[in-house]
Parts: structure tokens; C-alpha cells; sequence
């Protein structure tokens, strides 16, 4: 399989498209005001307990308090709660955590109001980014990912990824890992450890070690809400984690990015550095590699398959569901069974891509055109499986139901990738349907009353379409005046161009928009 990525560098942030055989499969958006992304470490502030969920909100800085739940704490909480006390105070760095005292691990059906307290100040790390109206998600069990180990302080165990499957292989990483691991500190070692020699995993254990050291240090003097280190941004984290000998190309239209990424790959993989090449042609670098074109077919309520299959996705906040249609695919020369598994498996292969693309996570609920034997069902299955084996967020899949039905629940860390390809009538919002106009100074005059009576405005701005703003200004006593004597408030009435017929909104004097 030949990868490509491909970066463009933008004054809104970074685009990232991963291509595979060409075939646009994951898109990311790094915006430059990025806060909260998962990974980051902060000193947060317990808020609340709440005993009934068994879970508490602690104040990271966010708008709305993150959820920490019990599970979440990490075995060895209480440990990592002294050691930030001390850190705080400037008396870990006497301290080296290899001889530091572990506390007990807490028990798994314990109380989170047995461990911690309001207004204590904790390490957290974002576990889920901020999504629709909730805050982030966090654990206070810190892990550092590097190249090919994960470290996790206040731990003592070793384990490896289940895809390596040489026992040998196993027991030989296991070794290296326990000779060279400082005390105190668990390791996780990562299927791109394979084959590796003790030198590059040692260089990588220092790596991560250091950036343990680097909390401590950072902690003195530190007062909650704080971020105290930052995961790697998007592009050196997907390389990271990506990147191997199916990489060929690394095209980037920012020369300082390209000597950054350039650097990061050779202290990663020195043989693929002359992979990342600097893109300086005329036309922006996503329409000169046909990802703009991609991303257009791509994303929509309707996905169109080159065969004439296409797929119906809705997205409700309870979950995604996907109806695939065989469209004009028609094959004469075999019965609706077989046509029914050509067209769901070739679905299956596009719903597979389009899980990746979209970042879509949760439930997800597929409407398969029904198959009446047990082995097309099976085989079906089996195709999803294989698919969705290339992506790497955890994900789990049912065999289809008897109504046809294939259930997938999805990780989800990040908010779902959306690109708008289509717009909203501003009028009519979509619906077709617009509010009679002689009800529109009616409407107005209700969320005037309400905005002076309940929300006591003292001083109110009305931006309006110009033809509004002539009828409410009209005349020797216009509305605009009889406003103002009922109400007895300065009301000012601005003419926007910009707005539609029956499009008004109101602001305070601090040109804040007020909601209603």
C-alpha cells in the first residue's frame, strides 16, 4: 500500500489529508488557537464530587468543568496526588521518582469521595476533546506516548501490543524493557517495536523520562487551572504513530514546517527523512493532488460509489446511521441474492473509509440490503471486519441482525470532522417554509419586552434589513418611538445590508448579542 501525506499550511491552521493508493482516508484540522487536545497534562481544581455518578468536574480551564470519572483515576492516584503536592511545593526534585514511595493502589470498587476533595488540586490528562455542548474528558492515569514504548509513571508492569504475536519476539522486548526502565515507571511497548535494538528503545524510554522530569519542574509555584506539557500537534503525532516503509511521499507548501517535519523524521526514522518535500507550485497543494475533489464527493448526506451504489449518512446526537442503496446497480446476469452481497460488500469497503474520514465514533447503525442466506451475512461480516481492521481507534463490530442491521460502536476522542459542501437557505433555515411578514414587528416587540422586563436591558441596539429598518422608523410617531415611550429605554435601530428580509438580532451597548 503506498501512503502519502499531504500538509497544507494555511492562516487558519494546518489541513492534513493521508492518502492511501491516492484515495483520500483521513482528513484533520489543526486550527492555531488548538486548546485541549488529547494528550494534554494539566493542573486542574476538583469543583464538585459527584457521589451518584461516582465522578467529579475538575476545572481545567475550559468554559465547562471536565468529567473525571472513578475508572478513570488509575490505580496509583493516590501516588501521583502526593507527588504533585510535593512537585507544587519545590520538594519532588529532591525526590527522584525511582526511589519516590508508592502509596496503595486505590480499590477498582472504591469511592471517588474516598480519594478526592473539593478544591484539590490534581494531574489530569485530556482523554476526550471537548465535544458538542460537554466539556473534556480526563484521567488522572498520565501516559507518554513515544515512538515504540508508552510510559506510565507511578506504574510497575510491562506489557506488550497484542499484535505482536512471536512469543519469543515478546519475551525478548519484555527483557530489554526490564533492564533498562527506571523504577516507578510502567512501560506499554507499541507494535513498531518489533525487531527493534536496545539502543533505539532505550534513546525512546530517555525521551519519554524527560518529559515526566519536565512536569515536575514546571509544577513549582504552579496554581490550578494550568496546562503544564502539550501532546505533539496533529502531523507529528499521526507521523509517529504512522509512519513505516509504506510511507513514499510527505508534501508540505510551508517551507519552515517542512524543515520542522524533516527534523522530527530523522530523529524518528533517519532512513525516511528524504521523504518530506516542500511543495511550492502555483496551485493550492490540495487541488494539485485531487484532494479538494475528494473531500467535495466525499462528505454530504449522500457518499456516491463509482458503481452507482450510494449511502444515505444522518447523525443524530444519539447516533450515526447509514442506509446504503444499490442505486442503478444492476447486474442481469445474477439473481438479487448475489447482486445484494456485491453491493453490500463494496458498501462495507466505502463505510469503512468513511468511518476514518469523518472521524465519526459512538454508535453507528448500518442498514445492509437484506441477504437471506446465513453465508452472505457471514461473509459480509467478515469483509466489514477486514475493513475496519486499517483503522486505529478502537472500535468494536456486531454480525448482522436479522432485519439486516450491523451495529459498530466507534471511539471517539474528537469532535467529528464535518465539511459543509452544501448551505442553508438563511431565510427559511432549509425548511422551505418562511414566518409571515406582518407578524415579523409582532415578534420583535415580544422579545423587546422580554429582554427589558426579564432580562432588565437597559440599553438595546435592533440591526435589521434595511427595508425593515424604513417601516419601523416611518412616520412622525414611528414604532421605533412608541418603543421607547412604552418601554421607557433608549432602543437604537441599525440598517444591515447583509441580513435577509426578516433577519434581525439585538445587542447590548457593548455590542454583545443578546440572546433570547
Amino acid at each position: 500500500m503506498d501512503r502519502e501525506l499531504i500538509i497544507d499550511s494555511n492562516s487558519s491552521g494546518i489541513d492534513i489529508a493521508l492518502l492511501e493508493d491516492k484515495l483520500l482516508v483521513e482528513l484533520h484540522k489543526e486550527k492555531n488557537n488548538k486548546q485541549y487536545s488529547v494528550g494534554d497534562v494539566y493542573l486542574g481544581k476538583v469543583k464538585k464530587i459527584m457521589p451518584g455518578l461516582n465522578a467529579a468536574f475538575v476545572n481545567v480551564g475550559y468554559d465547562k468543568d471536565a468529567f473525571l470519572h472513578y475508572l478513570d483515576l488509575g490505580p496509583q492516584v493516590r501516588s501521583l496526588n502526593k507527588y504533585t503536592k510535593l512537585a507544587i511545593t519545590g520538594k519532588a526534585s529532591q525526590i527522584p521518582i525511582s526511589s519516590f514511595r508508592l502509596e496503595p493502589e486505590i480499590e477498582k470498587t472504591g469511592k471517588i469521595s474516598d480519594v478526592l476533595a473539593v478544591n484539590l488540586q490534581i494531574l489530569v490528562q485530556i482523554a476526550k476533546e471537548p465535544i458538542s455542548t460537554k466539556g473534556p474528558r480526563i484521567a488522572s492515569e498520565i501516559s507518554f506516548a513515544g515512538r515504540y514504548l508508552v510510559l506510565v509513571p507511578f506504574a510497575d508492569r510491562i506489557s506488550v501490543s497484542q499484535k505482536i504475536r512471536s512469543l519469543e519476539e515478546r519475551k525478548r522486548l519484555k527483557k530489554i524493557v526490564k533492564s533498562i526502565k527506571p523504577d516507578n515507571f510502567g512501560v506499554i511497548i507499541r507494535t513498531v517495536a518489533e525487531n527493534k535494538l536496545v539502543t533505539e528503545l532505550e534513546a525512546d524510554l530517555l525521551d519519554l523520562v524527560k518529559k515526566w522530569d519536565l512536569i515536575a519542574n514546571k509544577l513549582h509555584k504552579t496554581e490550578a487551572p494550568t496546562k503544564i506539557v502539550s501532546e505533539l500537534n496533529r502531523t507529528t503525532a499521526m507521523l509517529r504513530d504512522l509512519l513505516n516503509e509504506s510511507f513514499n511521499n510527505i508534501f508540505i507548501n510551508d517551507s519552515q514546517l517542512t524543515d520542522e517535519i524533516k527534523s522530527f523524521i530523522k530523529q524518528i526514522a533517519p532512513e525516511k527523512a528524504g521523504i518530506v518535500k516542500y511543495y511550492n507550485g502555483t496551485k493550492p497543494i490540495f487541488e494539485h493532488f485531487g484532494i479538494d475533489k475528494q473531500i467535495k464527493n466525499s462528505f454530504g448526506k449522500i457518499v456516491t460509489i463509482k458503481s452507482g451504489v450510494y449511502l444515505i449518512i444522518e447523525h443524530t446526537e444519539a447516533m450515526h446511521a447509514i442506509d446504503v442503496n444499490s442505486g442503478h446497480r444492476v447486474n442481469r446476469e445474477k439473481n438479487q441474492e448475489n447482486n445484494s452481497v456485491e453491493v453490500n460488500i463494496e458498501a462495507a469497503t466505502e463505510i469503512a473509509r468513511q468511518l476514518r474520514l469523518r472521524d465519526m465514533g459512538g454508535i453507528i447503525v448500518i442498514d445492509f440490503i437484506d441477504m437471506t442466506e446465513a453465508k452472505h451475512r457471514r461473509q459480509l461480516y467478515t469483509s466489514l471486519r477486514d475493513e475496519m481492521a486499517k483503522d486505529r481507534a478502537k472500535h468494536s463490530i456486531l454480525p448482522p441482525s436479522k432485519f439486516g442491521l450491523v451495529q459498530i460502536t466507534r471511539q471517539r476522542v474528537r469532535p467529528e470532522m464535518s465539511v459543509a459542501i452544501l448551505e442553508k437557505c438563511p431565510v427559511c433555515n432549509g425548511t422551505g417554509e418562511i414566518k409571515a411578514s406582518i407578524l415579523i414587528v409582532d415578534e420583535i416587540e415580544n422579545n423587546l419586552n422580554y429582554l427589558i422586563h426579564e432580562q432588565n436591558e437597559k440599553y438595546l441596539i435592533l440591526t435589521v434589513h434595511p427595508f425593515l429598518y424604513s417601516h419601523l422608523k416611518s412616520g412622525f410617531i414611528s414604532q421605533r418611538l412608541k418603543w421607547i415611550l412604552n418601554y421607557k429605554r433608549w432602543i437604537k435601530i441599525t440598517p444591515m445590508t447583509s441580513y435577509h428580509f426578516l433577519e434581525y438580532h439585538f445587542f447590548n451597548k457593548n455590542n454583545d448579542e443578546l440572546k433570547m
